[in-house]
């Protein structure tokens, strides 16, 4: 189940750690969604992997600046499988972890609200939420499905209704900075943390891939679970490359029943 020489830590060893941790911080990323069916981007299926173009849709000068590109990226949004996808064991299992009083925060790269529907509170979405729109120009927000409905009545490129704005979904795309608020409740739940669990993450967009740096500056055991190497393995006190779906529920069930 590891990626590490023989006397590395076991997943045993890391549930045991999870045991004694008084507050657990976890940061999940694309690969904990992909047993709901929602495709990675930097895996072997990965969206990025299969359309090297696809980019393009999460770059927000080319969003603003293309029209075209507005309107392909309204389509996706259309087909996104978030609209479908329903919680796996690893979502359900973090809410698990939660409701023992466990966790300490729950800070995500995702932006399905696939924990909110695990039963997940209080979530710090880092890169935005898929399920509002947001105005470019104003800041009007409105439910995604108000905007889609306009597309599938025929409007290509839905502007906003209040300024005639650029709409978007409420998500940060590559050139768009971070709510500070976010960013900074992110940075605290890392720094007050004893086990930092980076869960089906690459780490390496920043500033999420950060949050490591400061779990580990303040003295925090870091734990990685993800299908690929991270830039962040050499400093991990564990690395386990079992599946997320099977890795994350039976390290939260041995650690639930030794407290």
């Amino acid at each position: 189940m590891t990626d590490a020489p023989p006397d590395a830590p076991v997943p045993q060893q890391v549930a045991a750690w999870m045991a004694r941790a008084e507050r657990v911080t976890v940061l999940t990323g694309a690969g904990c969604s992909t047993d709901s069916g929602i495709p990675d981007f930097r895996g072997p299926q990965g969206v990025w992997t299969r359309n090297p173009a696809a980019p393009a849709l999460f770059t927000i000068d080319a969003y603003v600046s293309d029209p075209q590109v507005r309107i392909t990226a309204w389509q996706e949004r259309s087909r996104h499988s978030a609209w479908t996808a329903t919680p796996n064991e690893a979502h359900r299992a973090l809410a698990a972890l939660q409701d023992a009083g466990r966790l300490r925060a729950l800070v995500t790269q995702n932006i399905d609200g696939l924990h909110q529907a695990a039963g997940s509170r209080d979530v710090v979405e880092l890169h935005g939420t898929l399920w509002w729109a947001r105005c470019l120009a104003c800041g009007e927000r409105i439910p995604m499905r108000e905007a889609l409905d306009r597309v599938a009545a025929g409007e290509a490129d839905p502007p906003c209704r209040a300024c005639g704005g650029i709409l978007k979904s409420d998500t940060v795309s590559f050139g768009q900075s971070l709510d500070p608020d976010v960013l900074a409740a992110a940075a605290r739940a890392a720094a007050d943390c004893d086990l930092f669990l980076a869960i089906g993450t690459s780490l390496q967009v920043h500033p999420a891939a950060g949050l490591c740096d400061v779990a580990l500056r303040r003295g925090a055991r870091l734990v990685i679970v993800n299908a690929e190497s991270t830039p962040y393995d050499v400093h991990a006190d564990a690395v386990l490359r079992a599946p997320i779906g099977i890795a994350v529920p039976a390290l939260v069930a041995a650690a639930l029943a030794t407290t």
